[in-house]
């Protein structure tokens, strides 16, 4: 409720659910801590799953996963030959870990294995290129790289391009591999020449175990531990600082409003043990995105559920594995829903154990989450479809719709979660956010609030208010029950299939074609696969018929990550529309795009 009769931009709201206790200690020690009690591991049974690989059944026991994490750490911290002395080269204090992979079995060995050692851990998407990866690189400062298999010649070819050497490169990869965890074959090993003289992350274990981990306790536990990278309108993408006591935050205020959780082996009428849990989360979200890191690593740890893993999505294999294993939660984004609406695969599999599907990183439509709730019904599955609203700066999770209410609040975002604030600012700065009606741009304060953007004060500076106030660059409505509603983005941010793909960033590399003179890149909906897709608006140069829409597509494609293509078309404009400052008007060209029709790959006006 409002705290006082302010200005609609001044009032504050808070949470329905009542404020819980904040402990302030190490993620590890939060989810994995030893207990006095024999047995206990993070609060739950020693023996209990924590994860299981989806396709080879693999699966890793709570203690299991604490005391490779603890051998991992204790050879960060007492490398190997191979991997030290590194040259003289300084490390930065913290050290940093840069993790280069698709979701497996061993990122949550790597992810805490660096946060038992006191390390802090930069996550990169798998799908970057070199020239993206090299970024993220040297602005995060990492000094060593795990790496999966196939990615290692896009690392290779990273570091040869900051100048570093063959022996030098060396001493700075670990290959990721996961036939020791597995005991399958890795599915895509790389290539051998390509992984000779590195060291091998399953070579790392086994060297010996710290005793326990590194603890942050109390202020220390706002000591930076993870670097997400988040792109903002302007520039490369940013590290996004997150504390120990942001990410323990998050996970203790999800508990209210997250669908109750039954922890513990499902028995049979006997007593007997007939499975070894009974609650499991899914998914295939990326553990390098913050919201995989989180809802789909963490969180189940932290509340004593296994999480199923799958590397990437596919219909088939994805619905296969609800039916042999039988989650009960499966975290998704909107276009995974969209092909559920039509795929065979939901009739063939049984995926009659799923009682929720938890949607983030992009806006869920109410008649998607219709059409998917209605053929799930007709093969006698009640799930129920909800979803949650955040951003990787506020770590990430500030809105979640809870499952008792998803039915007839379909389409919002609900609401805001305990310990956390929030205003809808309609003006700052004299300058208006929005021009919908009783919508302000969300501002949110509370302990989930990143520290801030690593090495860029200035971006810091307009991103948080001198009071703590994060302003997300997200427009939405509160209705008097207090559930919002994201209507709008202030931000010119393009989000496609939950990515984030930054404009600046894209036209940056079409700038550098010597046939564009000018450029500017907006998002355009595309209902069918319910996401944005980037569309760039093109000046050329100089007349010329060669430089085509095909061919600026090519050329973009070739120099960023495939999330990044210009899927939306390319369009050939005159000039781009700017303020009298000189910023791209992308209101202007979003009203254009109204107009438009995609056939193939050419963007016509509509008839």
């Amino acid at each position: 409720m409002p705290t006082n009769a302010l200005t609609p931009s001044e009032v504050i709201y808070t949470s329905p659910y009542k404020s819980v206790h904040l402990p302030r200690r190490s993620i590890f020690t939060h989810m994995l801590g030893a207990s006095a009690v024999p047995g206990i591991i993070g609060g739950f049974p020693a023996h209990y799953p924590a994860f299981i690989d989806a396709v080879s059944g693999a699966s890793l026991s709570r203690v299991q996963l604490r005391t490779l994490c603890l051998q991992l750490a204790h050879s960060l911290l007492n490398p190997p030959a191979a991997l030290a002395p590194l040259h003289g080269r300084p490390v930065p204090t913290p050290p940093t870990v840069l993790i280069f992979s698709p979701n497996s079995l061993a990122w949550p060995v790597m992810l805490l294995g660096a946060v038992a050692a006191g390390y802090r851990a930069t996550l990169a998407n798998s799908a970057y290129t070199s020239t993206e990866l090299a970024h993220q690189y040297t602005d995060s400062q990492a000094h060593l790289i795990l790496a999966y298999p196939p990615l290692v010649p896009v690392v290779r070819k990273m570091l040869k391009s900051l100048g570093i050497d063959g022996a030098e490169i060396n001493r700075r990869i670990v290959v990721a591999d996961t036939t020791w965890l597995t005991g399958a074959p890795e599915l895509e090993p790389g290539k051998p020449a390509a992984l000779k003289g590195l060291t091998r992350l399953s070579e790392l274990i086994g060297r010996g175990e710290l005793v326990q981990e590194v603890a942050f306790p109390g202020a220390l536990a706002d000591s930076t531990v993870y670097l997400c990278y988040s792109s903002g309108t302007t520039g490369k993408p940013k590290g996004v600082e997150t504390t120990h006591f942001n990410i323990t935050s998050l996970l203790e205020i999800l508990r209210p409003a997250f669908p109750p959780l039954k922890i513990g082996p499902e028995r049979g009428a006997k007593g007997e043990v007939v499975k070894a849990y009974q609650d499991a989360l899914f998914g295939v979200l990326p553990f390098y995105h913050i919201y995989g890191a989180i809802k789909l690593l963490q969180y189940p740890l932290s509340r004593g559920v296994p999480s199923v893993i799958l590397a990437k999505f596919d219909p088939e294999r994805f619905c296969w594995a609800v039916q042999k294993y039988r989650p009960t939660i499966a975290l998704i984004v909107p276009p995974i829903l969209v092909v559920f609406a039509k795929h065979p695969a939901v009739e063939k599999y049984d995926m009659s154990s799923l009682e929720t599907m938890f949607s983030g990183a992009a806006p869920l439509g109410a008649d998607l989450v219709s059409a998917v709730r209605k053929r799930f019904l007709e093969h006698g599955n009640t799930v129920v479809i909800t979803q949650g609203y955040g951003l990787t700066e506020t770590s990430p999770t500030t809105l979640l719709l809870p499952k008792e209410y998803a039915l007839e609040h379909v389409g919002t975002t609900g609401f805001l979660l305990p310990n956390l604030e929030a205003r809808l600012v309609s003006e700052e700065n004299g300058e208006k956010t929005t021009d919908i009606p009783g919508a302000g741009e969300l501002w949110i304060r509370g302990p989930t609030v990143m520290k801030g953007y690593l090495n860029n004060a200035s971006a810091t500076e307009n991103s948080i208010t001198p009071d703590g106030w994060f302003k997300t660059g997200d427009v939405a409505v509160r209705d008097k029950d207090g559930y919002y509603t994201i209507v709008d983005r202030r931000k010119e941010l393009i989000k496609y299939k939950g990515f984030q793909v930054p404009p600046a960033e894209l036209e940056s590399v079409l700038l550098q074609h010597p046939q564009i003179a000018d450029a500017a890149v907006i998002g355009v909906e595309s209902k069918e696969e319910a996401t944005e897709l980037p569309r760039a608006y093109v000046v050329k140069a100089a007349p010329d018929d060669s430089l085509t829409p095909a061919a600026v597509q090519e050329f973009v494609a070739g120099r960023v990550a495939q999330h990044k293509k210009l899927r939306g078309g390319v369009v050939f404009v005159d000039v781009i529309p700017k303020s009298a400052a000189g910023k791209i008007l992308r209101r202007e060209l979003r009203e254009r795009a109204k107009t438009e029709v995609v056939e193939g790959r050419v963007v016509r006006a509509k008839l």
